[in-house]
């Protein structure tokens, strides 16, 4: 069974059914990236997932449990972090406040946090600074290291390069990698920039109006002319 299964998920917002039956896996060490054109509900499958909306119908089994109908606190509780694409820091808290934040579920030791200053070593030299005082992709690397407090199973980030300058773009996919690599946490993102997204996945799904239209490994979506030409630019 794999780390994560989202089987027939319908989902939405008011009276607005914006998921029709969305499936999903994510195996255990995987990078797992959901593109599709603007308003396909990538990001509502995201919240569907992670229990911030309801899922009407289908269901979500993580690490062998069904948390279809818990609220967001439950599933981190089992082991699943969510960075949204936005107010994803406490911007009047310290770095290390926030990162404290991050582990409210547990008891941060040092080595926690060691392990946070040794993957982001500017994340120690401000770690009595406001989170507010520093650029935007630096606090885009605080609220990833904020969600590892936890070492969750699965992290789910939602457009982790928004807002980025060009050149930090590369680096936020690097270490979306490197934090694969060296925690065996799962990494499931919903990503605009579909092309560097997809070079870094294992798999990738494609959504467009609320439906699978594609999916495959990272590679094999890349080098398909439909999906380049739908949705890649061509």
């Amino acid at each position: 069974m794999a780390l994560l299964e989202a089987r027939d998920v319908v989902s939405g917002y008011g009276d607005a059914e914006i998921l029709h039956g969305v499936d999903l896996d994510v195996e255990d060490r995987e990078i797992v990236t959901i593109i599709g054109p603007n308003g396909a509900g990538k990001s509502t499958m995201m919240k569907a997932v992670y229990g911030l909306i309801d899922c009407w119908d289908g269901t979500v089994v993580f690490d062998d449990q069904d948390i279809t109908d818990l609220r967001a606190d439950q599933v981190t509780e089992r082991g699943m972090c969510y960075v949204p694409q936005r107010e994803n820091i406490f911007p009047t808290l310290t770095v290390r406040e926030n990162l404290e934040m991050g582990a409210y579920i547990g008891d941060p030791d040092p080595e926690d946090f060691q392990e946070v200053w040794d993957r982001f070593p500017f994340l120690e030299e401000r770690q009595n600074k406001r989170a507010s005082d520093m650029s935007g992709g630096q606090q885009q690397m605080l609220a990833l290291s904020s969600a590892l407090m936890i070492d969750p199973g699965l992290l789910l980030v939602d457009e982790p390069s928004a807002g980025l300058a060009p050149d930090l773009v590369d680096e936020m996919f690097d270490r979306l990698v490197g934090i694969r690599d060296a925690t065996d946490t799962a990494i499931l993102m919903v990503e605009q920039n579909a092309r560097k997204a997809l070079s870094v996945a294992d798999r990738g799904y494609v959504l467009d109006m609320g439906e699978n239209r594609f999916e495959g490994t990272g590679a094999e979506l890349l080098e398909s002319d439909d999906v380049a030409e739908l949705y890649l630019g061509g």
